[in-house]
């Protein structure tokens, strides 16, 4: 595979033992046959994307596909967060049987999050797990969702409650695609890659901004990087923590926070980045208010998140008691125990942990954020 790839291609390895698997980056990866070349062999592949995305890259990736594949089929699904339940994952499952698919047939993941998530849960499931690969062509999948094997669907009171984990066997990230990519949804894929600096990297954090224009523009070495380092980072946590047990819960930064706002907002209404962004502001001030990080610090994420073109003000989620509603919604966080909600916040600029926190600050810095 590797010899066949331009030496532009960066590569980034997951360690899982038998489970591990390559993340490869780069420009025309989509439309490379060798791209595609040493997966598991079968008598067909499924292609499953959604009615936004497959118009544009569903047909260079089928004639990809064409060279290792006998039979190329296409599942098309409706696009949004909105339609990441159990009878948008059934047309995956219909496209399955109704094709007489096998057990070694391949899936092949063509969209952001959504798709992805759907496309590995499927995997997953059908006939009790069958390989799948990861195409994702968005910022936000290219650097969180299709990195870590995890899946799942949303149900109407909680997001990505059901689902497993299950790893792909490999990962193809195309600069290419990011050039059809809406503003927002740039501006969405920028929430994950910032999140990794406070947590993890602050020489990341630090390179965030002084790239971040050119990040905005989509200057190719700059995504190149961003990309890179995320997923290095990534593959790092996920090989000591594959189940999130412990290390991997910071990933989560500011998504307790988020995941409120996008299921008491209804899904879609907010993007997921968009979310996390916001998310991210309401975790560092409650680091804050525990006396783990300073004002200052704080400031300096807001303005970053800010600068990338994501909310920094959280919506209301209720009129009659707001801070009830966000509190009823992360109650049922998968991070929560015996009721108890628990917070991925800062310790120190560049590091993470998971905590309860009281009431009372959570309460505070719900109501300074809707303000």
């Amino acid at each position: 595979m590797n010899a066949a790839l331009p030496d532009t291609t960066a590569r980034v390895s997951i360690s899982l033992a038998e489970r591990s698997y390559p993340i490869l980056i780069g420009p025309s990866l989509l439309v490379a046959a060798s791209s595609f070349a040493h997966l598991p062999s079968a008598a067909a592949a499924l292609v499953v994307s959604n009615t936004t995305v497959a118009p544009l890259y569903a047909p260079s990736l089928v004639d990809a596909l064409k060279s290792h594949y006998p039979k190329v089929h296409l599942v098309t699904l409706p696009d949004g967060e909105a339609h990441k339940t159990w009878p948008t994952l059934q047309l995956i499952f219909d496209a399955l049987l109704e094709n007489f698919c096998d057990r070694k047939t391949v899936l092949f993941a063509l969209g952001g999050g959504v798709v992805g998530d759907m496309t590995g849960f499927a995997a997953a499931s059908y006939m009790r797990g069958v390989p799948y690969v990861q195409v994702p062509t968005t910022l936000l999948a290219q650097v969180d969702s299709s990195v870590g094997g995890k899946t799942a669907i949303n149900h109407p009171l909680g997001k990505n409650m059901i689902g497993a984990f299950y790893q792909p066997v490999r990962v193809i990230c195309d600069l290419d695609v990011l050039k059809t990519l809406p503003p927002r949804e740039l501006s969405a894929g920028l929430a994950e890659v910032i999140k990794y600096g406070p947590i993890f990297d602050m020489d990341f954090l630090d390179w965030i901004e002084r790239h971040l224009d050119a990040l905005l523009a989509r200057e190719p070495q700059a995504l190149e990087h961003a990309i890179r380092r995320s997923c290095e980072i990534k593959a790092e946590v996920v090989g000591q923590d594959e189940r999130e047990s412990g290390l991997r819960a910071i990933l989560n930064f500011g998504h307790t926070f988020g995941h409120a706002i996008e299921s008491g907002l209804g899904y879609g209404q907010w993007l997921h980045g968009e979310a996390v962004g916001c998310g991210m502001v309401m975790a560092a001030r409650l680091s804050q208010r525990l006396g783990l990080i300073d004002a200052g610090f704080v400031e300096r994420l807001t303005r970053l998140i800010l600068h990338a073109g994501l909310p920094v003000v959280a919506p209301r989620l209720a009129d009659f008691d707001n801070v009830a509603r966000y509190l009823e919604l992360m109650k049922i966080d998968k991070k929560a125990e015996g009721g108890e909600i628990r917070f991925v916040v800062l310790e120190e600029p560049g590091r993470a942990a998971v905590r309860a926190a009281p009431e009372a600050l959570v309460r505070e810095v719900i109501e300074a954020s809707c303000q």
